[in-house]
């Protein structure tokens, strides 16, 4: 017996359990079955469930349980990325609680603190993710630190540096000094802030100066030349001359390169090849000094005069502006917005910076992952993202993959004493090198400090999850993956480098698939964030609502290419969508009715189950084909329009009818079919809302067919649709009662009341229809008795479908004449309402000023005034 309420507290970790204990998320091995695989994008072991994660992840469990109905070999792959910087902030910030540090403890006790933290937190957000119902085969999890994962990055590394295509070199890089470390262009976020440009005369003598403009004039001490354009005649007779950098007095030249605008301040720039990128390559085309001036923590060093040497860069640029002024070389200085670049991480200043570091070619990379786009072996959704992807990959540069920080995968590269390299998979192998090629024993080698990106471990997920460079079973059936779902912002950080990745390694495209979903964002589209207070945290949802309200919510709003606006009342919304289904369940279990998801078609004569069963088959055909697609948003509206204005506004009531009739055969055919389209609606819904499915297919007692669990019952959807004219009638009908009840509502009738109706204007097949099914529309639409066109009364009241008059007269005591004078002085009034805002319309100040939800506010309100007007005036044939 089903509970009065739907509890979803009660039924969520019970049902969750339930498909863990069974073990009903792992694969079962069958290559004669098609196959459907996902890799999760690892979530960082520092994180904690967001509604990015919840649409991600809800997204890729309705997608593997939709395959895993259809008989498919599933395999949705989880596991955590070990995020490198993101990790140590956290643990280091843990260490500083205790007054501890990472240069105090040392690697190796300062890595074990990680392995700690991790093992005791990391697997929080695991834990998170199974209370929204995703279906990973958990017992495969992996992690981009574990072993397996370890010898996969080495041994790719390896090859490519056996390729020379991972070399080491000394240049400019993006530099935070926050951090201590290089990071790649990516991980730079561009901001526009308010600063200060500073016009600094350069002097060549005692009356000739060229002035430069500059927003960091700590960098002075760092100059190498002077670019004036070749074309630029101001300076020509100053070219090949030199001029003295202030405070300094050190001489540098006046060179001409095209890098320099004439049309840009004074026209000459400042040429800094150390800590500025476009200097850079101005400094190899004229060979230039690279001077650095900054420690690795942004205070200035030995190359910059004493007074400034230790003082952080913004302190010493006070300072020098102070100095700058009292030498009388500081022309002006202008308040100016500008991009500033920033860590993405810590959200500090970067710097340009020339250091060692290690880099990946993936130029020829880049062409193959090309190539796979184009020639459709990879394909995004919505396909608007192929040209973005193909804009990166065409201007794409090196990758820095090093980074001076100790938690992540050490460069397998050993060195010598005299600095001979060796590259090895292990300290063993490079000591046997090394040995080998000193001719002694124990020769003395150390490892390169530095350890790869975070995104190197990241691009080899795919395939590395899977058990490569093993040999394994899921490796072998599962590549390449089906489908890769992910938000946009990390397309660059992780799609291009995987299909760059599984290309250079496995010579498959990771993916036949690409998903890119947009964002969540709040209510009125803003990003949530926890300085504007907006954050919606899923995990309150799943508490308040249930994970199958907030997935519902979230797939119905999964629009390509538009962001989501959520809100909690569209949760609370679906929330009734499932107490409606709840509801269903509780009618089927008291009416006794046959479930089964399948039936004989021949059987059904009923013309309301013929028209039920083809309702649905239309349904299921087109969810399935938006789910094909990637419309979750479509799939959503499709079902719940069936299940809700469908099945429950209609064909629930039309078999009400029936269940309190006499007609013991009509009773048991209607029973049979409600139980089939019931079972077959839970089967349809289970991948979107998996929780209060699986319990009521457990607590309805379907047949010894359907003893299977419903996650993984595989139904043969044979199926066809039945063929009969009448059929359509039954929407004929369902238009009938609509304009009969709509027509009480406008004059003011109790919907309960009665009325009587003449049929004899219709045509022949509508009204034999309407006296067959005589029982369920008398009672659905409260139509007491026919009458016939002869018969004369003030109240009866002639209203229109579909070209045919229906007469209706009205048995209670109303005025008729009365009511018809109120509905022409609402006819009046919304007439009036539809020119008031058609006008502010076609105000273009309006649209153009006022804010978007604003102006489809008011395009809303239109369209409902042109319905109501429609509506009154289709109704009824106004009597003067």
């Amino acid at each position: 017996m089903l509970e009065e309420n739907y509890n979803h507290l009660e039924i969520e970790d019970k049902i969750y359990n339930f498909w863990e204990s069974k073990k009903l998320f792992k694969p079962k091995k069958n290559y004669k079955k098609k196959y459907f695989s996902i890799v999760i994008p690892p979530p960082n072991v520092t994180g904690n469930l967001h509604m990015g994660h919840a649409l991600n992840n809800s997204i890729q469990d309705l997608l593997v349980r939709f395959y895993r109905l259809k008989g498919y070999e599933t395999l949705w792959q989880p596991g955590t990325d070990h995020a490198g910087i993101a990790t140590e902030l956290v643990v280091e910030k843990k260490l500083n609680e205790k007054n501890k540090s990472k240069s105090i403890l040392g690697r190796e006790k300062f890595l074990n603190e990680v392995w700690g933290w991790k093992e005791h937190s990391g697997n929080l957000i695991i834990n998170q993710l199974k209370k929204l119902g995703s279906s990973c085969d958990w017992s495969k999890t992996r992690f981009t630190m574990d072993k397996s994962m370890s010898e996969a990055v080495i041994k790719v590394f390896l090859e490519l540096y056996k390729k020379k295509l991972i070399y080491k070199d000394f240049k400019i890089c993006n530099w935070d000094p926050v951090l201590k470390t290089a990071i790649s262009d990516l991980e730079v976020v561009q901001k526009e802030i308010e600063g200060k440009l500073y016009y600094i005369k350069y002097y060549v003598n005692k009356d000739d100066f060229i002035t430069i403009a500059t927003t960091r004039p700590e960098t002075i001490f760092a100059d190498s030349a002077i670019a004036v354009h070749p074309k630029d005649k101001r300076y020509k007779k100053l070219v090949n001359k030199y001029a003295k950098i202030p405070i300094i007095d050190k001489q540098i030249k006046i060179i001409t390169d095209f890098y320099a605008d004439p049309n840009q301040g004074s026209g000459a720039v400042k040429i800094t090849p150390a800590h500025d990128f476009n200097d850079y390559e101005v400094g190899l085309r004229h060979d230039l000094k690279k001077i650095n001036i900054l420690e690795t923590d942004g205070r200035l060093n030995k190359n910059c005069p004493k007074k400034y040497q230790g003082l952080d860069r913004f302190v010493a640029r006070k300072l020098i502006i102070e100095d700058l002024k009292s030498l009388n070389v500081l022309e002006k200085e202008e308040t100016i917005k500008h991009n500033v670049p920033y860590g993405d991480r810590s959200n500090s200043i970067i710097e340009p910076y020339i250091t060692d570091q290690w880099f990946l070619n993936v130029k020829k990379m880049s062409k193959e992952a090309l190539r796979a786009v184009k020639n459709k072996k990879t394909i995004f959704f919505p396909e608007t993202w192929t040209k973005t992807y193909n804009l990166w990959l065409k201007d794409i540069k090196p990758w820095c993959i090093s980074r001076q920080i100790w938690w992540g995968h050490q460069i397998p590269i050993w060195y010598g004493s005299d600095g001979k390299v060796f590259s090895a998979k292990d300290q063993n192998d490079a000591q046997k090198q090394a040995d080998k090629f000193y001719k002694k024993k124990n020769s003395l080698i150390y490892q390169d400090s530095n350890v790869l990106d975070t995104w190197f471990s990241s691009a080899l997920w795919p395939f590395a999850s899977l058990g490569w460079p093993k040999k394994t079973y899921n490796l072998k059936r599962f590549y390449k993956t089906s489908v890769l779902v992910t938000g946009f912002d990390i397309l660059f950080f992780w799609v291009a480098r995987m299909m760059m990745m599984g290309l250079f390694v496995t010579k498959k495209v990771p993916f036949d698939k690409v998903y890119i979903h947009a964002l969540v964002r709040d209510e009125h589209g803003q990003k949530m964030s926890k300085s504007k207070g907006n954050v919606i945290d899923p995990l309150d949802l799943i508490k308040k609502y249930g994970a199958d309200a907030l997935r519902f919510t979230l797939m119905s709003m999964a629009s390509p290419g538009r962001d989501v606006k959520l809100s909690e009342e569209r949760v609370k919304g679906y929330r009734n969508f499932l107490t409606k289904i709840w509801n269903v369940s509780k009618f089927c279990e008291f009416n006794k009715c046959n479930f089964d998801v399948k039936i004989n078609s021949k059987e059904i004569k009923l013309e309301i189950n013929q028209w039920i069963v083809n309702e649905y088959i239309y349904s299921k055909n087109n969810i399935n084909n938006h789910i094909k697609n990637f419309r979750f948003d479509e799939a959503s509206k499709v079902i719940y329009n069936f299940v809700w204005n469908v099945f429950c506004d209609w064909y629930l009531e039309f078999s009400k009818s029936i269940f309190f009739s006499n007609n013991q055969n009509q009773i048991k055919e209607t029973k049979k079919v409600f139980g089939f389209i019931f079972s077959n609606i839970l089967l349809t819904l289970h991948p979107f809302i998996p929780f209060v499915t699986e319990e009521l297919w457990h607590k309805l007692k379907f047949s010894d067919l359907l003893k299977s669990p419903l996650i993984n019952f595989v139904s043969d959807d044979k199926i066809k649709l039945i063929k009969n004219q009448n059929i359509e009638l039954i929407n004929w009908l369902i238009k009938l009662v609509s304009l009969i009840r709509s027509t009480k509502v406008i004059l003011q009738v109790s919907p309960g009341n009665f009325v009587d109706i003449c049929i004899d204007h219709l045509p022949e097949n509508k009204k034999n229809f309407l006296f067959r099914n005589s029982l369920i529309f008398k009672k659905i639409s409260r139509v007491e008795n026919y009458f016939t066109k002869d018969e004369r009364n003030e109240n009866i009241l002639p209203i229109y479908l579909d070209g045919d008059a229906i007469l209706v007269k009205f048995t209670t005591e109303i005025s008729l004449k009365d009511q018809i004078i109120k509905v022409k002085s609402k006819i009046d009034l919304i007439k009036n309402n539809i020119s008031a805002t058609k006008n502010k319309l076609s105000n273009k100040s309006f649209i153009n000023k006022a804010p978007k939800d604003v102006v489809d506010k008011e395009k809303d309100i239109l369209k409902k005034l042109l319905n109501d007007l429609n509506q009154l005036e289709s109704i009824i044939s106004i009597k003067n």
